[in-house]
């Protein structure tokens, strides 16, 4: 299968959990599939239908660490400005910390090939999390992947059905999709967030089939098993993925 593999790189990024607004916002260690996007639509310079479209990513950074951001809070004010004039607004400053990824690396895997030129030139100013986090493209090309019954996993998100076979990682709830003409309305998923390396060797297996992965062959292999990928959707159920013919 042909893909577009696109390797990003940044200074700093955040990825925030939605859910915290005051005081300190932790963030995810790997993007949302929501992030991954958003930042795909900043290249082709529009929102793009979802349906039918796959990725699948290998994240690293070298280090993390607090921002120090705040927040303007605004409620309606029924006082008047020095002038006599009416104040429709009033607020307070919220000083918090965020948390921060530095030197983000991200390669991205779509199964849309003939975008590649909209990413060679991309549309807006190509950024990753906030939107002072800029960065760059060093690396954009289409590669061949290949299909593999054995492969290592790393710095990835696996579904979560996948969390009951695999020696490690960590279950959580991430923004999947924000449809941006429904008002913003969001859409959420269960992922199995990886920050360390597994095999397929070491999962366990539940029935008699054996499945296979595909592979990235322009990666060096780690004791002898190539970079496996998963490929995710933005829509859909929940673990639909880009399986192996």
């Amino acid at each position: 299968m042909q893909a577009l593999k696109i390797v990003l790189e940044g200074v700093t990024t955040s990825f925030r959990y939605p859910h915290f607004m005051l005081g300190v916002q932790p963030g995810f260690p790997l993007p949302p599939p929501a992030t991954i996007y958003g930042h795909v639509c900043s290249a082709l310079g529009e929102w793009f239908d979802p349906e039918g479209v796959a990725f699948a990513y290998h994240f690293t950074v070298a280090g993390e660490g607090y921002d120090l951001e705040h927040i303007h809070v605004l409620s309606a004010s029924s006082g008047k400005l020095p002038g006599g004039e009416r104040k429709a607004l009033e607020g307070n400053i919220n000083p918090f910390k965020r948390q921060i990824l530095l030197f983000p690396r991200l390669t991205l895997y779509l199964n849309r090939p003939e975008w590649i030129d909209a990413f060679r030139r991309p549309r807006y100013p190509v950024v990753l999390g906030r939107s002072q986090d800029l960065a760059s493209y060093t690396r954009i090309e289409i590669v061949e992947l290949q299909p593999a019954e054995q492969v290592y996993f790393e710095h990835t998100l696996l579904p979560y059905s996948m969390a009951a076979q695999a020696p490690a990682g960590v279950v959580t709830l991430m923004p999947r999709w924000i449809d941006y003409r429904q008002r913003r309305r969001p859409g959420f998923a269960r992922y199995l967030m990886l920050t360390e390396r597994i095999t397929t060797k070491h999962m366990l297996r539940f029935g008699q089939q054996t499945p296979v992965y595909w592979s990235d062959p322009t990666v060096p292999m780690v004791d002898g098993l190539p970079l496996g990928l998963w490929f995710h959707t933005f829509v859909g159920a929940d673990n639909e993925t880009l399986t192996v013919a």
